[in-house]
């Protein structure tokens, strides 16, 4: 069979692995500059969410260079079921953490300007996009690993 692109142990996953790490390790230092973000409980459910793909995404990047490496892809059903399931839990959390810190700066900028000044508001803006764009690129390594785990 042939590899799929974006199949764990490929260049491709790799590169997608490395944009997870990048977007949210971004996100979690925009949103990091403020002291202020622990007032609300939507942001540090993004910072916690964060920890954990970033922990999750460089264990993968280690893996998939390591696989790039000694040119052997791992196969096994469990490994690739463990790793489908994690990247799902993962990009659940991401989208949730995403959209709820998105609307609370939202809610924050209409309500009134004393809640967030507007450069505070447009680093928690930046923080949620780099959490939406890692959130894509989790969902897309989910649903390959997904695809390719009923041919093994």
């Amino acid at each position: 069979m042939e590899e799929l692109p974006g199949a764990l142990g490929t260049s491709s996953s790799f590169a997608l692995r490395l944009g997870q790490t990048v977007f949210s390790s971004a996100s979690l230092f925009y949103m990091c500059l403020d002291v202020d973000f622990y007032g609300y409980s939507a942001f540090c459910f993004l910072v916690m969410v964060m920890g954990l793909v970033i922990s999750w995404s460089t264990t993968l990047l280690v893996v998939d260079g390591y696989s790039i490496f000694i040119k052997k892809v791992p196969k096994q059903p469990r490994f690739i079921f463990t790793i489908t399931v994690g990247d799902m839990v993962l990009s659940y959390l991401l989208l949730a953490a995403a959209c709820s810190t998105a609307s609370v700066t939202d809610l924050l900028m209409k309500s009134d300007k004393s809640y967030c000044p507007e450069n505070l508001c447009s680093r928690y803006q930046i923080s949620a996009a780099m959490a939406i764009l890692s959130w894509f690129l989790s969902s897309a390594s989910c649903l390959i690993n997904f695809w390719i785990f009923p041919s093994l």
